[in-house]
């Protein structure tokens, strides 16, 4: 099944009408005809299964036929990183993350980060691809930049971890885990949260924990927590 996304689609549509640019793909690029079949989410958990009435490449429009709605999972995975020197290594995770099937997503600017700016116009783009690519009906959601420190004021519910690289006590993140609970998790920059950033965060009810034996990359470290969460609310 080939899936689209667009956010303005809502339940109870009887028709739609796609834009100039996504009409122009999915007549020309994709070849789609009228009479064909075209499944569509707008990331909020559901499936509109429509027709094309109407095939020109400047105005593609759709019969809504069906509607099916799919409920959330019971958990949720909230994960903030550190964006990454180096982009395509942040927007590996980004759509991987979005594969595996991670909730929400906020850039964290550290003291050892290396990436003190980072815009989310490009990072929407991803996640929406690997959404429709995975085939998912639910939009991770990705929040701007912000800094560990304005982040910890914010309220966060559910569980809270950091995951850090300091030889301090530190409990196993995936023993920590609570079955359908909400989860945020913390991963910094190559070089670490600072010392300060730790105390920070653990005074802000945030527990430290590993992610393994291994010293992991950023985005690495990252993708394991979203999958880590993903595998303990799939046990029985």
């Amino acid at each position: 099944m080939q899936l689209f996304y667009n956010s303005e689609i809502k339940t109870g549509d009887k028709t739609f009408t796609f834009d100039k640019e996504e009409s122009k793909h999915i007549i020309k690029v994709l070849r789609k005809q009228e009479g064909h079949k075209i499944h569509i989410t707008n990331g909020l958990g559901y499936l509109f299964i429509s027709e094309i009435i109407l095939g020109l490449e400047k105005k593609c429009e759709v019969k809504i036929n069906e509607e099916h709605f799919f409920k959330p999972t019971n958990f949720y995975t909230h994960i903030a990183v550190a964006p990454t020197k180096m982009l395509d290594r942040i927007e590996w995770f980004l759509e991987k993350a979005t594969e595996i099937g991670i909730h929400e997503i906020t850039p964290i600017i550290c003291e050892h980060s290396e990436r003190k700016i980072y815009k989310t116009d490009r990072a929407e783009k991803i996640i929406q691809s690997a959404t429709k690519q995975s085939n998912q009906y639910y939009l991770p959601k990705i929040n701007e930049a912000i800094t560990l420190s304005e982040f910890l004021k914010k309220n966060h519910s559910g569980q809270k971890f950091i995951a850090h690289c300091e030889e301090t006590n530190k409990k196993s993140f995936a023993k920590e885990i609570i079955k359908d609970n909400p989860i945020t998790i913390l991963i910094g920059p190559e070089g670490d949260f600072s010392s300060k950033e730790i105390k920070l965060a653990i005074e802000n009810k945030f527990i430290p924990v590993t992610l393994g034996n291994t010293r992991l990359r950023t985005e690495t470290a990252a993708l394991v927590a979203c999958h880590t969460i993903l595998i303990q609310n799939s046990k029985n």
